[in-house]
């Protein structure tokens, strides 16, 4: 690997850790210079532009939600002025479910299309789509001693890689998306093929 490429590998890399930790500060300003114009964010319970998933997650701060994001090693594919990020991540989110307070644990990865383009501060890495890819997850009573049912019907619904995430963010009130990516099947094999049209200079295509 040449010194250029390693160094473009480490812009991404750090695009994709400042997302974590500007989001989960409520650094809004700096958060928004993660993505492009034309980003797109796909999480369970938001499907929308940079700038509405911006205004959506401020909108949440401020009535208390609490999601967290930790992040693990990060895989980057370059081909020119594209990359495709597949990073290993935690999304931790706490809420009362059913009278209980929680904490669920969802373990997957982000896969992010990247785009090196010329703005008004002269070329920067921004995101142009965020598709989270969920593999599992497990929800626990904040006070180990609590009894926590939960209806079977509803857990059911969901699929596995994001089942106890899509019941809590139900129950506060969310919309879920019930199709998103996990760790095998047709969805995720589709995202992959996205990815590589993306590096290959096609539009992304990733529908909702």
């Amino acid at each position: 690997m040449s010194e250029t490429a390693f160094l473009r590998r480490l812009q991404v890399a750090e695009l994709v850790q400042n997302w974590a930790v500007w989001r989960d500060a409520g650094d809004w300003d700096r958060f928004a210079t993660c993505w492009h114009d034309d980003g797109r964010m796909m999480a369970t319970w938001c499907q929308a532009s940079a700038a509405d998933f911006i205004a959506a997650s401020k909108a949440g701060w401020a009535r208390g939600v609490s999601i967290l994001h930790f992040l693990g090693g990060c895989s980057v594919d370059l081909a020119g002025s594209r990359a495709i990020a597949q990073t290993k991540m935690t999304i931790s989110q706490r809420a009362e479910v059913d009278g209980v307070l929680v904490d669920v644990v969802c373990t997957g990865r982000f896969h992010d299309f990247i785009e090196e383009r010329e703005g008004p501060g002269g070329r920067r890495w921004g995101i142009v789509l965020r598709q989270p890819i969920y593999e599992k997850d497990r929800m626990d009573p904040v006070d180990p001693a609590a009894r926590l049912e939960l209806d079977p019907a509803l857990l059911a619904r969901f699929p596995e890689g994001y089942r106890h995430l899509a019941y809590l963010q139900t129950r506060i009130g969310y919309t879920v998306k019930t199709d998103m990516p996990g760790l095998t099947g047709e969805r995720v094999q589709a995202l992959y093929a996205a990815g590589r049209a993306w590096l290959a200079g096609a539009p992304h295509g990733w529908a909702e």
